[in-house]
C-alpha cells in the first residue's frame, strides 16, 4: 500500500523561527541566514577527518579510464570509464579487482553507464543509463542479475540505497517537461507554481513502486530556470543525499532539507532564510552534507548576468556556529579545499577529493608537499599520469 506524507509550509513557517539566534538547536530547525555576514575560518582537514591517498594502478591496459571515482564501499573503488563505458573496481589500496562491459541494446545490456551503485555484501552492481526507464543489476564480474523498470523515463539519476530491500528515487520527469516547454516558449522564468515531482521508495527485487514520499509545495516557486535578457541558466539542484541516520531529501522550492530517517519518518532537517522569493538578490541554496560533528552548504547568489557561483559554509552540531571555511592540508601548501554538498552524495561519512597529477608535480618540484602525500608522488610514472585521490573519513 502506498504511504503519502505531505508535510504543509505552515510547518515551516512554525520551524523558520529558529534563524532568529546563533543557539538554532535550542528553539528549533537550523537554518542559515545568507543575510548574515559569516565568519570566515581556516579549518585543518585532518582536525575533523582521517585521510587516506589512493592512486589507481592502471599498468593493465583493461583498467585504463577516463573520469573518476563513481561510487565507494568500505573495500572497494568504483569507476566507469567514461570512454568505453567500462565499469571497473578496485581495492581501496589501488589494485585492480575486477571489471565488466555490457554496453549494446540486447535485454541484459545497458545504453550508458551514467551512475552506478554498489552493494558490496550482496555483490549488486546497479547500472543507471540516463534519459531510460530501467536500471540493469550484475555481479562485479558482469554477470546479468535482473531490470528493475521505473514508472517513467529517469533523468539525473537522483538515487540512493535505502536499505537492503529498497532504493530511494527523485522523479523530476514533470520538472523536466516543464523546463523544455518554457525553453521551447523562450520565456523562463522564476514563477509561483506548485511542483508535482515526488520521491519513492522502489524495490530492489522486481521494481515495483513500493510508497511514495511527497513533499509539500503548495506556494512554492519553480527554481528550475532563470532568464533576465542577458543570461539563461537551469539550476541543478541535488534531491537526494546519504547521511548517517538515513536519506537527506531536498525540496528547493521551500528552501528546506528534510531527513527521511531509517524508521520512514519524514522531519525538517535544515532550512535557509529568507525564502528564495522573498530574497533580493535571489540565493539559491543546495542540498547539505551531514558528516561527523558538521554540516556543510553551499548557496548561489543570482546577480544578474552571471551564473551563480558557490559560496561555501560549515555548521558545528555541536556549538551551532556557522562560518566560511577555507578547508586546508598539512601536507599540501598552498592549496585550499572544499566540501561541495552537492557531490558525491553516496558517501554516509565520507567524502573525497580528485588532486591533479600535473599540479601535484609542481607542487612537489616547489617543495610544497610533505609527509604521505609527497611520498606517494615522488613515485608516480609521468607516463601513466593519472591523478590521486584523497579519501576523508569524517571523525
Amino acid at each position: 500500500m502506498k504511504e503519502i506524507i505531505r508535510l504543509c509550509l505552515f510547518v515551516l513557517l512554525i520551524v523558520a523561527t529558529g534563524c532568529s539566534s546563533d543557539k538554532q538547536t535550542e528553539k528549533g530547525l537550523p537554518c542559515i541566514d545568507v543575510t548574515k555576514n559569516y565568519p570566515e575560518k581556516e579549518i585543518l582537514i585532518t582536525d575533523i577527518a582521517d585521510v587516506h591517498y589512493l592512486y589507481l594502478d592502471t599498468k593493465e591496459k583493461e583498467f585504463l579510464y577516463k573520469g573518476g571515482i563513481d561510487y565507494v564501499t568500505e573495500n572497494t573503488i568504483v569507476v566507469v570509464d567514461r570512454s568505453s563505458q567500462s565499469v571497473l573496481f578496485f581495492s581501496k589500496e589501488g589494485v585492480p579487482k575486477s571489471r565488466f562491459n555490457r554496453k549494446g541494446q540486447g535485454p541484459e545490456e545497458y545504453s550508458n553507464a551514467s551512475a552506478v551503485m554498489y552493494d558490496e555484501e550482496k555483490d549488486e552492481v546497479y547500472v543507471i543509463p540516463d534519459f531510460n526507464n530501467y536500471i540493469k543489476v550484475y555481479s562485479s564480474l558482469g554477470e546479468f542479475k535482473r531490470r528493475l523498470t521505473f514508472p517513467q523515463i529517469n533523468i539525473g539519476n537522483q538515487i540512493a540505497f535505502f536499505d537492503d530491500q529498497s532504493i530511494l528515487v527523485y522523479d523530476n520527469t514533470n520538472l523536466w517537461r516543464n523546463i523544455n516547454k518554457q525553453h521551447a516558449g523562450d520565456k523562463s522564468a522564476l514563477t509561483e507554481q506548485a511542483n508535482d515531482s515526488s520521491f519513492f521508495l522502489m524495490s530492489r527485487a522486481n521494481g515495483e513502486v513500493l510508497e511514495h514520499i511527497e513533499l509539500a509545495s503548495n506556494n512554492a516557486i519553480n527554481v528550475s530556470t532563470i532568464n533576465d535578457g542577458d543570461f539563461f541558466g537551469q539550476i541543478g539542484y541535488t534531491r537526494v543525499r546519504k547521511s548517517p541516520d538515513g536519506l537527506l531529501l531536498y525540496n528547493p522550492e521551500t528552501d528546506t532539507v528534510f531527513l527521511y530517517n531509517k524508521e520512514k519518518i519524514l522531519t525538517p532537517f535544515l532550512h535557509k532564510k529568507p525564502l528564495l522569493n522573498h530574497s533580493e538578490p535571489m540565493v539559491f541554496m543546495d542540498i547539505c552534507m551531514d558528516a561527523g560533528d558538521f554540516q556543510f552548504m553551499a548557496v548561489y547568489p543570482y546577480l544578474k548576468g552571471e551564473y551563480p557561483s558557490a559560496i561555501y559554509y560549515m555548521r558545528d552540531k555541536k556549538t551551532d556556529e556557522i562560518f566560511r571555511p577555507t578547508m586546508i592540508h598539512p601536507d599540501y601548501t598552498g592549496k585550499s579545499f572544499h566540501f561541495d554538498p552537492r557531490l558525491l552524495s553516496y558517501y554516509e561519512k565520507g567524502y573525497h577529493f580528485e588532486l591533479d597529477f600535473m599540479e601535484l608535480k609542481e607542487a612537489y618540484n616547489e617543495n610544497r608537499l610533505s609527509g604521505e602525500l609527497k611520498k606517494l608522488v615522488a613515485t608516480l610514472d609521468e607516463e601513466e599520469g593519472n591523478n590521486v585521490f584523497m579519501l576523508v573519513q569524517f571523525k
